[in-house]
């Protein structure tokens, strides 16, 4: 069923739908396609004063870091000496032996 409603000059479409059993709700087909919410998408549900907000989600996943990873990042990203001997000292407090961490080290400065 669609409603159309007037609210702060501006014209909405609205479509009903039923709350099925442990509490599913049939997104309409218009508004799935028009958001691009697929079958297993993600959907993020807000609490607003007005009620809830359903939005399609992004959901990237997360790269865990090993302690060797950790340690590669750190000793690869050193700017200058100084820095690199912080990174080294990271290292070690990771329990990586930073000899057998593959890396760049900085050149030195031109000073």
């Amino acid at each position: 069923m669609l409603i159309a409603r007037h609210s702060d000059y501006q014209a909405h479409l609205m479509e009903t739908s039923k709350v099925g059993k442990r509490g599913a709700i049939v997104v309409p087909a218009r508004l799935r396609r028009k958001f691009g919410i697929a079958e297993g998408g993600v959907v993020v549900a807000e609490e607003r004063p007005a009620g809830i907000l359903i939005r399609p989600a992004v959901a990237l996943p997360v790269e865990i870091y090993t302690p060797e990873r950790k340690a590669e990042l750190l000793l690869s990203n050193a700017v200058d000496a100084k820095d690199y001997e912080a990174a080294l000292a990271e290292a070690r407090k990771l329990g990586v032996d930073p000899s057998k961490i593959s890396r760049h080290k900085p050149r030195k400065s031109r000073a």
